[in-house]
């Protein structure tokens, strides 16, 4: 920022300097300065002067709150030593810390539901809300959705301001944006600016479609809304790119349209239905277009059909390209995910696609997208000693949908982790959802079952047993102490 003051007075300076120089060499006569100051006129630019924000910030600010959010976690091992004794077994002293963060939110109608992040209030155990009147409440968390980033709270209080989720879809790139939320702590802060371009995927979910804006956000104001000039809540700002950690200019938010769906449904059951097709996609270009004999490089390439699937099931094969969802087009892979996402689990959906040059249509009943990331209750099989319980543990099949999800190569076999229970072996391992299992000890497994059988065995064995794990693309071995099935360490 100095060098950027700096810059700019030296411009001036020199701007003060060549003036002068022209001031003495060309003057003229008194009074004709006099004549020519009151000829003069003023020069109009059109579309110079700023809008005023003022009427709209004092009308909405009132609704926006911050978000104080309170998560136990274990303390992590700060060095080497520690790490070797954390992996290798020795003296360590881990004690909890209570560790705070702070978001933004806005409440959304007069019953008190309050809009904010996910990643604002993941692992909170505890979460208040400061209203702009100052008043502090402790607010529940009716329900969360990690795939698009929403979470919905609820405080009990009367006379409770509230904001209307506006028409996305309406925003144009060029319009004026203004952002109101809590950066770094300072509640309650304005900043303005443009939406900057629409329909951006980040890489951070398969539902991706950010409104990019050049208004100031910075860390704090997750969750918080973006308005349109007329006090409308167009989106939910959730990310920067910044390879500073402050704001560049390139911040992204939810678009309302999406957050109304995902709001409606988290008030109404507190989760996300969404259907599940059971396919691994890519996209296209104009080679693969040309080998597929395709007229253009649209649609979503089906890479891997998971076996039993509903895609399968109906007759979808690796290979065909799915070009529409119920007359809905499909020029990408996300658009593929988004409008299936947006159908219920059990309903029905007739996709087009294209095979061997021709088009058809194929008739699928979708199953229920599970999301491994979430904690979730082990199925019936799980609940069995080595299943994954002995280390505290609750695996799923590596379907092709996860297989994207989680970047796993599609040869890749193993079983997921879907849940870590708290205070076991696995979570002092390290061990965490969508992690994915591919070896116990020496011996490979190639699913859920093999790797029951494994840890079953190694728990029956007594020791602490190497796990080969693939997590973000890297494989790593942890080291894990089962417990025996007689319930002793």
């Amino acid at each position: 920022m100095r060098l950027r003051h700096a810059a700019l007075a030296t411009l001036l300076l020199a701007g003060t300097a060549l003036g002068g120089f022209a001031a003495r060499d060309m003057l003229p006569p008194a009074h004709a300065e006099t004549q020519l100051v009151q000829n003069a006129a003023p020069i109009a630019v059109p579309g110079a002067a700023m809008p005023g924000f003022a009427d709209m910030v004092a009308r909405v600010r009132p609704a926006v709150v911050t978000i104080t959010t309170t998560e136990t976690r274990q303390a992590a091992a700060a060095g080497p030593e520690q790490q070797y004794q954390r992996y290798f077994g020795g003296p360590r002293e881990e004690r909890p810390q209570t560790v705070q963060a702070l978001g933004s939110g806005f409440i959304v109608d007069a019953a008190g539901h309050i809009v904010t992040n996910n990643h604002v209030v993941e692992g909170a155990t505890r979460v208040t809300v400061k209203l702009d009147d100052g008043r502090e409440l402790v607010a529940s968390i009716v329900g969360r959705d990690p795939r698009t980033d929403l979470a919905l709270l609820k405080v009990e209080a009367a006379n409770l301001p509230h904001l209307s989720l506006g028409d996305s879809d309406r925003a144009r790139v060029g319009d004026w944006v203004v952002a109101v939320g809590n950066p770094f702590g300072l509640g309650g802060t304005v900043t303005a600016g443009i939406l900057s371009a629409r329909g951006r995927d980040i890489q951070s979910g398969p539902y991706d479609d950010y409104l990019q804006v050049d208004a100031p956000i910075n860390r704090g104001n997750s969750g918080g809304p973006l308005f349109s000039q007329d006090g409308s809540v167009i989106g939910v700002n959730t990310a920067i790119f910044s390879p500073t950690g402050g704001s560049v200019g390139i911040g992204f938010a939810i678009p309302s349209n999406l957050v109304q769906r995902v709001v409606a449904q988290l008030q109404e059951k507190g989760h996300i239905d969404r259907g599940w097709l059971g396919v691994a996609t890519q996209g296209l270009d104009a080679g693969m277009a040309a080998a597929l004999r395709l007229p253009n490089a649209e649609g979503a390439l089906i890479a891997d059909a998971e076996a039993n699937g509903p895609a399968a099931k109906a007759g979808v094969r690796p290979g065909d390209v799915v070009t529409a969802v119920d007359g809905q087009g499909v020029k990408t892979p996300r658009d593929l995910a988004r409008l299936i996402g947006d159908l219920r689990p059990n309903g029905h959906a007739t996709l087009t696609l294209r095979r061997d040059g021709a088009e058809r249509q194929v008739q699928v009943t979708l199953g229920e997208l599970r999301d491994p990331r979430q904690q979730a209750a082990a199925d019936p099989q799980d609940q069995r000693q080595g299943s994954g319980a002995s280390i505290g543990v609750a695996l799923q099949p590596l379907t092709p949908e996860l297989r994207q999800q989680l970047g796993v190569a599609a040869k890749a076999n193993g079983a997921v982790v879907s849940a870590v229970r708290p205070g076991s072996a696995a979570e002092a391992a390290g061990l965490r959802p969508g992690d994915v299992i591919q070896g116990v000890g020496s011996q490979d497994v190639a699913d859920v079952r093999q790797a029951g059988q494994a840890l079953g065995e190694a728990a029956r064995q007594g020791g602490a047993v190497a796990l080969r794990v693939l997590r973000e693309g890297r494989n790593a071995f942890v080291a894990v102490q089962p417990t025996r099935p007689n319930g002793q360490g």
